[in-house]
């Protein structure tokens, strides 16, 4: 998904039974008309510090991300795992190469 960060929020760390973790979560726009604003969340100490390095809101980023749900007393909850975090160039477009047209019929080899 790509659109552009609109909020980073507070940086959660906690402790648990194989150490300290880390949790960012940041939000999008993805343009969307009906729901523009899109929360994805980066686990790990490495994955965190290297989101917070190389991004920053206002810049347009393209996510990959697990979706995964989980039930608790009968209610489901979900998360947008995000798993890579990479600026999104727009000016950047792939274009095939292509051989150069020859003008004259002269040069032609055959």
């Amino acid at each position: 998904m790509t659109g552009e960060i609109i909020k980073v929020l507070e940086l959660q760390k906690g402790e648990g039974k194989n150490g300290e973790w880390q949790k960012q979560t940041f939000v999008i726009n993805n343009g969307n008309k009906y729901n523009p604003e899109v929360a994805f969340s980066i686990f790990g100490t490495d994955k965190v510090d290297n989101f917070l390095k190389y991004n920053k809101v206002g810049d347009t980023v393209e996510v990959s991300f697990n979706l995964s749900s989980r039930e608790y007393n009968g209610n489901y909850f979900h998360n947008l795992d995000a798993w890579k975090v990479f600026k999104h160039d727009a000016t950047a477009v792939s274009v095939p190469d292509v051989p150069a047209q020859i003008e004259d019929d002269s040069e032609l080899p055959f």
